[in-house]
């Protein structure tokens, strides 16, 4: 790699033309995996009442996409050792986007919970899969790119939501609305894996650095000539561990945001519905600000202490939101928690995938699998303190575990930090 992710390349080095359209097919793919997020979010309301799901209900079935990403996303660098990285992309891609169709189309909770699984199972390969080539631009250009292209996902999910809101108002039936999109944001992410990077240099084009470029360009090829396949399943390594710790502190702290923020500002509060939704549309949007901006931050001060900043932020926020008895000082403390962790997912993936080796696949399915457990558990965990104690001591909980953030950051450390 030509420099650590948290610091910037050789002075007025630009990247080659092949570099430079592999990032942009990367975030290309990124936004078409964070739209299908969004758009799919748009439609739960949907889908609880064509068929008639209690509350209860529905969240047990959300939970199979979650066990379905959870369960394929080790399986991610065994494909792309067996059919190289673009193929191995653009594949997860299709199953992916494939999945988004049958939610809608389960006429019963056992079919819906089925239908969920297999589309979680699409949704963490692809995002194993993304996030590995964007491990491999970071090396093609020397220097941190992933906040950004996380960024890029974030904005993603506002559009899919937006497009998502205006076609529910329009009373469009979820299943016209997803068999539309789901092709197209197919077409545009196979489409944009023909630029994606290549093989890595030491298995594509040899070890020699003025090869740089070549893992932007050529053919695709599998990346296992010579070298052993990695395993279906692996528990991460000790360093991965620690990374993954740091990224479930950021996880449960953005899906308890993600799912609680409306209920605090309406029962917390006493915000009116319109009012209490802007709790996440600031947390939505100052992450993807954050992150679009983060990899000059890191760039510029590198990952721990850019880690250790958002943390204070992110735990002051979640201070205030605790101490909040008005709307708009908890609106307030969740667009600083928004900002506090955007960065902290796409730096643990791409701290993992640097240490990983020639498997940056399988390091970042171990980190993720662990990051996103957290997101599983964290709405449930917060409704159980808050059904014992109350909404602020839950989030107590989540301000502890943000200080995680600020205490373990040092997992990030490169070796010229």
């Amino acid at each position: 790699m030509g420099g650590p992710a948290g610091r910037g390349g050789a002075p007025g080095r630009r990247p080659e033309r092949q570099v430079r359209a592999a990032r942009v097919a990367v975030a290309v793919v990124f936004a078409a995996h964070g739209m299908a997020s969004g758009t799919f979010a748009t439609r739960i309301p949907w889908l609880r009442e064509h068929l008639g799901l209690g509350t209860g209900w529905l969240g047990l079935a959300l939970v199979f996409m979650t066990a379905g990403a959870s369960a394929a996303m080790p399986l991610s660098a065994r494909l792309t050792h067996r059919f190289g990285p673009r193929r191995a992309l653009a594949g997860v891609a299709v199953l992916c986007f494939a999945g988004l169709v049958l939610p809608p189309l389960a006429p019963a909770l056992v079919w819906l919970c089925a239908a969920l699984f297999l589309y979680g199972c699409g949704l963490g390969l692809m995002d194993v899969a993304m996030n590995a080539q964007g491990v491999r631009v970071e090396e093609l250009y020397g220097r941190s790119v992933m906040s950004g292209l996380h960024g890029l996902w974030s904005v993603g999910t506002l559009v899919g939501g937006a497009g998502g809101a205006l076609a529910a108002h329009a009373g469009l039936d979820a299943r016209l609305h997803l068999g539309l999109a789901a092709p197209l944001l197919a077409l545009v992410a196979v489409v944009a894996t023909r630029w994606t990077p290549g093989p890595a240099p030491s298995t594509a084009a040899g070890a020699d650095p003025k090869n740089r470029a070549a893992g932007a360009g050529g053919t695709d090829a599998p990346e296992g000539d010579g070298q052993e396949a990695p395993p279906r399943f692996a528990l991460p390594s000790r360093g991965a561990l620690a990374v993954g710790l740091l990224g479930f502190c950021a996880v449960f702290a953005e899906g308890a945001s993600m799912d609680w923020s409306g209920i605090y500002l309406d029962d917390v509060t006493g915000a009116e519905p319109g009012l209490a939704a802007s709790a996440y549309t600031a947390f939505a949007c100052t992450m993807a600000l954050a992150r679009l901006s983060g990899d000059a931050v890191v760039r510029r001060i590198g990952p721990v202490r850019t880690v250790r900043t958002g943390g204070l932020l992110a735990t002051a926020g979640a201070a205030l939101v605790v101490a909040a008895r008005t709307p708009p000082v908890a609106v307030a403390g969740f667009a600083l928690i928004g900002i506090g962790i955007a960065v902290v997912v796409p730096l643990c993936f791409a701290a993992a995938g640097r240490r990983a080796g020639g498997s940056p696949g399988q390091a970042i399915a171990g980190v993720a699998t662990l990051a996103y457990a957290s997101g599983l558990g964290a709405p449930a965990i917060v409704g159980w303190v808050a059904q014992t104690t109350s909404l602020s001591v839950s989030f107590g909980v989540v301000t502890a575990l943000l200080l995680g953030l600020v205490v373990g950051a040092g997992v990030l450390r490169t070796g010229s930090d």
